[in-house]
C-alpha cells in the first residue's frame, strides 16, 4: 500500500531540520527511525522518536495547527520511507571513498549505528523481551559501533590511512549484515504488527 505521506527528499529534509534547529543529523534520524520501526517496544510511537531528536525541553514549539500538521507530515513521510526500506530489507550505510574525511566518517558511522539504529531499536526501554540470538546480534552491532569510534585515534591526517579505510569497509559489511539479519529473522515475520501511527 502506498504511503499517504510523501517523503520530501534529503536536501529539503535537511533544510527542514535546520529550520527547527535539530541537532540530530539526517543520517542518524533515518537510522533511528529504522531501529524504531524494528523495535520490540510496542508502546513506542513515531512522536516519541521525533521528540528524541532534540534535547529534553528543546522540542520545537509549533505555533499553529497547520504548522503542526506539516511538521508531522514531513517526519511521517520519512518514517514511511524508512518503513519501506525495512520491508524490502534494504537498510544500508552511505558509500564512502578514500577521499572522504575518515575521522568524520568514523564518528558518523558510530552515530548512525549506536545513536541511530540501536537507540531506536530499544525505544527507551532496557528490558524488552526478545530472543537471545537477536539480543546477541544487537550487542554485536554496539561492538561494531565502538570499533568505528576506536579507529578515530588511529587516523593520521597526513597519511592515506588505507588500513583504516579498509577496516571501515569491513565494519560496514558486518553492520549491514547484522541489521539485515535482524530484519529478516525478527522483523519481517510480523511486519504488519509493527505499523505505528502518530497518535
Amino acid at each position: 500500500m502506498k504511503s499517504e505521506n510523501q517523503y520530501i527528499g534529503d536536501d529539503k529534509f535537511k533544510k527542514f531540520l535546520q529550520h527547527y534547529n535539530c541537532p540530530t543529523p539526517l543520517e542518524v534520524v533515518k537510522m533511528r527511525f529504522a531501529g524504531a520501526i524494528c523495535s520490540p517496544n510496542k508502546d513506542l510511537r513515531p512522536t516519541d522518536v521525533i521528540t528524541s531528536f532534540w534535547p529534553e525541553g528543546k522540542t520545537p514549539r509549533l505555533e499553529t495547527k497547520k504548522e503542526a500538521e506539516l511538521f508531522f507530515k514531513f517526519f511521517m513521510g520519512l518514517w514511511d520511507e524508512m518503513f519501506a526500506h525495512v520491508t524490502e530489507n534494504k537498510l544500508t550505510l552511505p558509500r564512502i571513498s578514500p577521499q572522504n574525511n575518515l575521522i568524520e566518517v568514523c564518528q558518523n558511522r558510530y552515530d548512525m549505528v549506536e545513536q541511530g539504529f540501536i537507540e531506536g531499536f530499544w525505544g527507551g526501554e532496557d528490558n524488552l523481551k526478545i530472543p537471545a540470538y537477536i539480543a546477541q546480534i544487537v550487542d554485536s552491532l554496539s561492538e561494531i559501533a565502538l570499533h568505528y569510534k576506536s579507529m578515530i585515534d588511529k587516523i593520521n591526517p597526513d597519511k592515506e590511512n588505507k588500513n583504516v579505510f579498509d577496516a571501515v569497509i569491513n565494519c560496514d559489511k558486518m553492520a549491514t549484515k547484522s541489521i539485515a539479519f535482524i530484519v529478516e529473522n525478527y522483523v519481517l515475520p510480523h511486519i504488519e504488527e509493527l505499523k505505528r501511527t502518530v497518535n
